[in-house]
C-alpha cells in the first residue's frame, strides 16, 4: 500500500511529495541559486568579446582603406608612366636622326645621309616590335571596314572591294585598330560597288 504522502507518477525515477506547499518550497529551495554572479561575468566575457571584435573590424576596415588607397595610387602611376618603356626604345631613335642630320649639315655625301635614315627606320621598327604595334600595309587585299578607311573607289580591273593602293599604312597595338589605313578601293570592272 502507498503512503499517503506520496503517490506512484508515471516515470518510477521521480517520487515528489503529495502536499503542495511544502514540495514546490522544497523544490524551490533545491534550485534556487543566485542568478547574479554568472550574468555579471557573462556582460564582462561579452563586453570584452563585443570590444576585441570592434578592434579586429577597425583594423580591418583600415586594412581595406590601404588597399584600396594603395591601388589607387598604383592605377595612377600606371596612366602617368604607361608609355615610359615605350619612350625609352625611341630614345636611340631621335640620337640617330640628330647623328643623320648633323652628318649631313657637316657636308657629308647623300649616301651617309641614306644609311642613316636606313638605321633609324630599323630602330624605329624594332621599337615598334617591342612594344606590340604592327602595321596594316593591305595592298591587293580584299577592304575590311574594321581596318582601313576608304578615301575613294575607283574602276580597276582587280575584283570589287579590293585596296589597289595604300595612302597611309595603319598600325594594330596589340590586336586593337591604333590607327587605320587610308586606302583606294576598287569598284569592279564593271564600275559598281
Amino acid at each position: 500500500m502507498q503512503d499517503a504522502k506520496t503517490s506512484t507518477p508515471a516515470d518510477p525515477a521521480i517520487n515528489l511529495p503529495i502536499d503542495g506547499e511544502h514540495a514546490v518550497a522544497d523544490t524551490v529551495a533545491d534550485v534556487s541559486v543566485d542568478p547574479a554572479p554568472d550574468i555579471a561575468d557573462l556582460l564582462r566575457k561579452a563586453e570584452t568579446e563585443a570590444s576585441e571584435l570592434k578592434d579586429a573590424w577597425l583594423r580591418a576596415r583600415a586594412e581595406t582603406d590601404n588597399v584600396r588607397k594603395q591601388a589607387a595610387n598604383d592605377v595612377a602611376k600606371a596612366h602617368k608612366y604607361a608609355i615610359e618603356r615605350f619612350a625609352e626604345d625611341l630614345l636611340p631613335v631621335r640620337d640617330a636622326l640628330e647623328q643623320t642630320l648633323a652628318q649631313a649639315s657637316g657636308g657629308a655625301a647623300t649616301e651617309a645621309l641614306v644609311s642613316g635614315v636606313e638605321l633609324t627606320l630599323r630602330q624605329l621598327a624594332a621599337a615598334f616590335d617591342k612594344a606590340g604595334l604592327t602595321e596594316i600595309d593591305p595592298a591587293g587585299q580584299k577592304f575590311d571596314p574594321h581596318r582601313h578607311q576608304a578615301m575613294q573607289m575607283v574602276d580597276s580591273s582587280q575584283p570589287a572591294n579590293t585596296v589597289v593602293n595604300v595612302f597611309q599604312k595603319g598600325y594594330l597595338i596589340n590586336d586593337r585598330v591604333l590607327r587605320p589605313a587610308l586606302v583606294t578601293v576598287s569598284k569592279g570592272t564593271d564600275g559598281k560597288a
